[in-house]
């Protein structure tokens, strides 16, 4: 068996790759690993709207249960919002049922450690050898774990703490955005895309309660549709809308409501490196940035660094994948940070990225200086930039072979000072993406067709 998990949990067509058998294994094991030491351990678990989250809600229930552990069902909820509530209610785990921007036929597992954090590899690899091992916990009796949801917890003898347990988990998460954005948003008119997924319900209450009118579109999940050309991955829905309805601005979401990006009030596209920029200021100004530094992957444009550094700012990057931002927001104790595809991360208010507090704090901004979202982003020039995925067989025997690699080489000895190439392998699927940056962007594109023909090869 190769290795399960990749950047963001672990991924596949659900009912083929990702069946119910192996997703109560992986639950299973996860408890055994995050709950010792916990004579009574606690599980927040959660999903999207997806169908097969249904299925695989249950199974993954199965297993935390049958290795002792006790079930907070939380229902279709965002992801930040399970690694909220893990932390809320001092869960020793969490677990997220979804796929995030991928679409419906996948589903896919997150899980967190207690606090809401995302796991590192060394935890995973415990967890696969667990898994490989097959030597599950069997507790019987009243050792084995109860099952609740968060409304009817306190009815059925599953302890929370008094504080939260008369109150909605989905209002609870939504109490907490809206006193994260510290800013009334009534001037402003939001469209908001959310993908028909997990911020269906929970993004527009929090948009409305923070002030804002909002227009909500692809906000009618049926566990079919996440993702179906719309939301942060097929932008053109929420342009029209914005443009259709004269709003200040939209945003979108992606299935699990972690990523967002937005449009200004022309429609045109302000991606996570542009809003990483204007946030990033927002907080350098308030005094908010930790030693003026904003954590970004190797993804984002040289453009964001060439603005950064004309702030002041410092940009720290790390490899591609939010929970490699998280780890070095919490080694340097840093306050922002996130990817160009829309994830950004607060770390005083949450865990993981978080699009809906991302699209508040952008909002706020806006409110605060009274500039528009154009304005705002036009601090980011971006280098023209071109990324080619290509579909491979074996990803990670791809960007290893030798003839790629140097290619890669050739095109950076061509490229010089101008720009830069990055080539890796998907997190989550059987993709080489190739990047390309260069001042030139007849170049970059010549330049990123020419090494995805040499990827295609293999």
């Amino acid at each position: 068996m190769g290795r399960l998990f990749g950047t963001d949990g672990v991924r596949g067509i659900a009912n083929e790759s990702l069946s119910p058998e192996l997703a109560l294994r992986i639950s299973g094991a996860a408890a055994q690993i995050l709950s010792r030491g916990k004579d009574r351990a606690l599980a927040v678990v959660g999903r999207d709207p997806r169908a097969s989250g249904e299925m695989l809600e249950a199974a993954v229930t199965a297993g935390l249960t049958a290795a002792g552990v006790d079930v907070l069902s939380v229902g279709v909820l965002p992801t930040p919002a399970v690694a909220y509530l893990t932390s809320l209610y001092d869960a020793c785990l969490g677990v997220m049922i979804s796929a995030s921007h991928n679409p419906m036929p996948d589903n896919g597992i997150k899980i967190f450690a207690a606090g809401g954090h995302k796991l590192d590899d060394t935890v995973e690899d415990r967890i696969e050898e667990l898994i490989a091992a097959d030597t599950p916990l069997r507790p019987t009796g009243a050792g084995i774990g109860r099952v609740r949801s968060a409304a009817g917890a306190r009815d059925y003898g599953l302890v929370l703490p008094d504080q939260y347990s008369l109150t909605g988990t989905h209002e609870r998460y939504v109490e907490h955005l809206v006193e994260a954005t510290g800013q009334d948003l009534s001037e402003l008119t939001v469209v908001v895309d959310c993908a028909h997924g997990a911020a269906a319900e929970v993004g527009p209450s929090a948009y409305r309660e923070a002030g804002a009118r909002v227009i909500a579109i692809n906000a009618e999940p049926d566990g079919l549709n996440i993702n179906d050309g719309c939301g942060s991955t097929h932008m053109e829905q929420v342009r029209t809308a914005v443009l259709e309805h004269g709003a200040d601005l939209g945003l979108a979401h992606d299935g699990d409501a972690d990523r967002c990006l937005a449009v200004t009030a022309d429609g045109t596209l302000v991606d996570g490196d542009a809003i990483m920029a204007i946030l990033a200021l927002d907080m350098y100004e308030a005094g908010e940035l930790a030693d003026n530094t904003l954590v970004a992957t190797v993804m984002s444009n040289l453009g964001l660094h060439i603005a950064m550094r004309a702030a002041g700012i410092t940009v720290r990057t790390t490899a591609v994948g939010d929970r490699y931002v998280l780890e070095e927001l919490r080694r340097g104790g840093f306050t922002l940070g996130g990817e160009q595809s829309g994830h950004v991360v607060f770390p005083r208010y949450g865990t993981t990225g978080d699009g809906i507090l991302t699209g508040l704090r952008l909002m706020a901004r806006m409110v605060r200086t009274g500039r528009t979202l154009a304005d705002l982003a036009g601090v980011l020039q971006t280098v023209p930039q071109v990324l080619v995925n290509v579909p491979v067989t074996d990803k990670s025997l791809v960007a290893g072979a030798p003839e790629v690699r140097e290619a890669v080489l050739e095109a950076e000895r061509i490229l010089g000072d101008c720009g830069r190439v990055l080539l890796r392998p998907s997190g989550t699927e059987q993709l080489v993406r190739v990047m390309v940056e260069a001042t030139d962007p007849a170049q970059a594109q010549q330049l990123a067709d020419d090494l995805a023909k040499r990827v295609a090869s293999f």
